[in-house]
């Protein structure tokens, strides 16, 4: 794809925030991972942890406008998802958006051996044709954040200030490469409006490079942190 590199108009468009991770325990035994995907209205957030090389931990935050959002943390033994927490809001018909959380732990066979599906304050079955979508959804989780990582990609956000992007780490930069072609009312938005901005893109020793727009709403959104709702 062609990189185009914007006028200074533009390459002052964001304050990013590099992606917040889980301080390592042991930078020789764990490795922190980002990501994320647009598909449609939905936008994912991916964070996962290996550990000597091996799944540990992950999470991911994520939204479909009016349709709700959720969050998740998940835990592997081995090679197995072991148990998942999801909470979150879904839309249901006539009532709007309602909360909901389900946490589940499964077997070395991958059988769930705990489930719990709360929402809107009434508990209900999962499933084994659900508890199997959600153990897909963290191994399609690893498999793109470590795929992203392999092409010299991790989830950045923030919110440009109209001058300069700052990284949540605190790093500055005022040159913004882009891999895409921006539609012209992004353009416009971050040429008049101070935004916030989530994007996949690298960093360089003097700029930052933009892969793909993930997410753009007013500066006082805030950086998505990972979640953590499984206590150790």
């Amino acid at each position: 794809m062609k990189k185009i590199l914007l006028p200074s108009l533009i390459s002052l468009f964001l304050l990013g925030c590099s992606s917040a991770v889980v301080p390592t325990k042991n930078p020789d035994l764990y490795v922190n991972y980002t990501g994320g995907q647009t598909m449609g209205d939905t936008t994912s957030f991916y964070w996962y942890t290996e550990k000597s090389s091996n799944p540990d931990s992950a999470a991911d935050y994520v939204f479909s406008g009016n349709y709700g959002w959720y969050k998740s943390d998940y835990r592997w033994e081995g090679n197995q998802v072991r148990e998942f927490i999801r909470e979150g809001e879904q839309i249901k018909p006539e009532e709007g958006l309602v909360p909901y959380k389900i946490h589940a732990r499964f077997n070395k066979a991958g059988e769930a051996v705990y489930q719990q599906y709360r929402i809107d304050g009434k508990v209900l079955p999962l499933s084994s044709e659900q508890l199997l979508r959600y153990q897909q959804e963290a191994k399609t989780l690893q498999q793109t954040s470590v795929a992203q990582e392999e092409v010299g990609l991790e989830l950045l956000q923030g919110v440009w200030d109209g001058s300069s992007l700052e990284l949540c780490s605190g790093q500055t930069y005022e040159r913004v490469e882009f891999n895409q072609t921006l539609p012209s009312f992004v353009i416009n938005r971050l040429a008049t409006i101070d935004s916030y901005v989530a994007f996949m893109g690298s960093l360089r020793s003097n700029r930052v490079v933009v892969a793909e727009l993930l997410s753009l709403a007013d500066e006082d959104h805030g950086c998505v942190e990972r979640p953590v709702l499984i206590e150790d």
